[in-house]
């Protein structure tokens, strides 16, 4: 991860009195599968008529730096953080399980130029790190868990001038990320007894996000 940033920013600097710099922010939802989380929670916590489906929601934060490399290509480095939870009442007690990644990746865009708008196809890929934090009330036990995994994703998003330099930004994300099987400080993983089977975190998403961008700086 350090030298995928010290790379990027080494790029940014190198064309910083030429190129236009982007700052992003953004935020979203996105609409998980994790199969084998799904079936730990359905199997052994969520009641028969409250079970989980294939899809489920997860609010996600996004800051983004970008430089453009001519009129029509952007590298950028994207810092994303998501958030999931799950909580149920199961009979003695109030079951909670918290999932949050921090997702970094670098990207680059193919870039439509309109005026007053602007269209960009593009994907990226980086580290992904998952701390899990789970709550068992009616033991009164609280474990948290944790992994780094790599995930890819694509992106096409619209960019439209709301004042000089000033963008409004809509976004459509597909994902897949292999987060692994997150562990505590005693190497202990989740484990599915229903199946037998240790709890990966393993994730393919859809997302849509709206945000501001910013634009300064060079000559594009």
């Amino acid at each position: 991860m350090k030298k995928i940033t010290v790379l990027f920013f080494l790029i940014i600097a190198s064309g910083f009195t030429l190129a236009q710099i982007e700052l992003k922010g953004t935020m979203g939802i996105n609409f998980l599968s994790s199969p084998s989380l799904q079936d730990y929670i359905n199997q052994n916590y969520a009641p028969s008529d409250a079970q989980l489906g294939t899809f489920n929601s997860a609010v996600i934060f996004t800051g983004e730096v970008g430089t453009f490399i001519g009129k029509d290509f952007e590298l950028s480095l994207e810092i994303p953080y998501q958030i999931y939870s799950y909580t149920e009442n199961v009979g003695l007690g109030q079951y909670e399980l918290a999932y949050n990644s921090f997702m970094p990746s670098v990207m680059a865009y193919y870039v439509l130029l309109g005026s007053g708008f602007n269209f960009k196809f593009g994907g990226g890929a980086g580290p992904r790190f998952v701390n899990v934090s789970e709550n068992k009330k009616w033991q009164g036990t609280e474990e948290s868990f944790s992994s780094i995994g790599f995930g890819g994703l694509l992106r096409v998003e619209g960019n439209t001038a709301l004042a000089e330099n000033v963008y409004a930004n809509i976004g459509l994300d597909l994902r897949y990320d292999v987060n692994g099987e997150p562990e505590n400080s005693d190497s202990k993983k989740l484990v599915n007894n229903v199946k037998g089977e240790k709890v990966n975190f393993n994730s393919f998403s859809l997302g849509v996000k709206l945000g501001i961008s910013y634009l300064f700086l060079g000559d594009n």
